[in-house]
C-alpha cells in the first residue's frame, strides 16, 4: 500500500464533464445528471483501501444527512482492476449494496476521469458549488485507520455547511491521505 496525499488544485477550478457507467443502476451517467442544487460531492474511492474502508460508514451517513439539502454525491473508482480485481465493477456492485451506498457508484475504466479531477488517492474528496466550481478539496476529517480518532465528517461538513448557507468555505484546506490511485502501466 503506497500513502500519499491528494494533490491539491486550486478553488475555482471548473468540475470536469463525464459519462460514466453507475455499477448500481448499470445506466452510464453524467456530470449533469448527479449535479446538486446546493452542491455536488465527486469521491474517488475503491473496495480495498483500508482509509476507504475506515470511512465508508461515515460517508455513507453523511450522504445521506446531506442528500436532503440538496447536496448530490458520486463514487468513482479508477484503479486498474487488472492488478486489483476486487475494485472491478461487479465487486463495487456488491460493497455498494453491503454498505448501503446512497448514491451512484461509477466505474472509470479509462481513467480518463480521474486524470481529469487530478485524482491521486482513495479516497479523494472534491466538492463542487452550485455552479461547478471546486469549493473543497481536502480530507474528510482527521480519523485515519491508525489514530483512533472517531470518524466525524468534520472537514466535510463545515464545507458542505458553508456552502449552504452561502458563505464561503474556509480556504485552509488539508489534503485527503489514503491509498495511491493503482493507474495502468
Amino acid at each position: 500500500m503506497s500513502l500519499i496525499p491528494s494533490k491539491m488544485i486550486p478553488l475555482g477550478t471548473v468540475a470536469p464533464d463525464f459519462i460514466l457507467p453507475d455499477v448500481i443502476s448499470q445506466e452510464d451517467l453524467s456530470l449533469s445528471d448527479i449535479r446538486g442544487k446546493n452542491a455536488t460531492v465527486i469521491m474517488f474511492l475503491c473496495n480495498h483501501c483500508p482509509y476507504v474502508q475506515h470511512l465508508s460508514a461515515g460517508i455513507v451517513a453523511l450522504s445521506y444527512e446531506y442528500m436532503k439539502k440538496d447536496v448530490s454525491f458520486a463514487g468513482i473508482s479508477a484503479n486498474d482492476v487488472s492488478d486489483y480485481p476486487q475494485d472491478g465493477p461487479e465487486m463495487m456492485r456488491i460493497i455498494a449494496q453491503e454498505k448501503d451506498y446512497s448514491f451512484c457508484y461509477l466505474y472509470d475504466e479509462t481513467q480518463d476521469v480521474a486524470r481529469a479531477y487530478g485524482a491521486s488517492c482513495t479516497p479523494d474528496f472534491f466538492i463542487f458549488d452550485g455552479d461547478l466550481k471546486l469549493s473543497y478539496h481536502g480530507q474528510f476529517d482527521r480519523s485515519r485507520p491508525e489514530n483512533n480518532l472517531p470518524v466525524t465528517g468534520e472537514s466535510f461538513r463545515a464545507a458542505l455547511d458553508a456552502l449552504i448557507a452561502g458563505e464561503e468555505v474556509p480556504q485552509k484546506q488539508l489534503p485527503s491521505i489514503g491509498c495511491s490511485i493503482k493507474w495502468k502501466s
